[in-house]
């Protein structure tokens, strides 16, 4: 019998997956990578944004967090620390159509930047993709 994937928690179409796609492949040299049945974003070989937190059925996007905003962040009522990603500095923000899409997309963004390598971050910083607060 063939290998089969394991079943993705949420389907490729899910309404949060194409707004997270299209905020992560922004960032340079970003591949997209099926990962434990979810969607993952990579900045080489590493990830910084991953569709769905394991084992919770709500539409979430799981990003690398700054250690010194992490507190502050798991205040919030739409944030908390995810199953196993949660270990490695990660945390959860629900990703429904009420979300804070703003939010996310500077968590997306600082996430990036904690991983990428020198060259992503000059190609980055020649061209941001996230305007902070008031600046649009």
């Amino acid at each position: 019998m063939p290998d089969t994937p394991p079943p993705s928690p949420f389907p490729r179409d899910e309404a949060f997956i194409p707004r997270l796609r299209e905020l992560c492949l922004r960032y340079p040299e970003v591949a997209e990578v099926a990962a434990h049945g979810r969607a993952t974003w990579r900045a080489g070989t590493r990830q910084f944004a991953i569709a769905g937190a394991a084992h919770q059925p709500e539409q979430a996007v799981v990003v690398r967090v700054d250690p010194d905003e992490r507190e502050a962040l798991l205040e919030r009522d739409d944030v908390w620390v995810p199953a196993y990603d949660g270990a490695w500095g990660y945390l959860a923000i629900a990703a429904h159509e009420e979300a804070d899409w703003q939010l996310i997309a500077e968590l997306v963004d600082s996430s990036y930047r904690s991983v990428a390598n020198q060259r992503q971050l000059r190609a980055l910083d020649a061209e941001p993709v996230v305007p902070l607060r008031g600046d649009a």
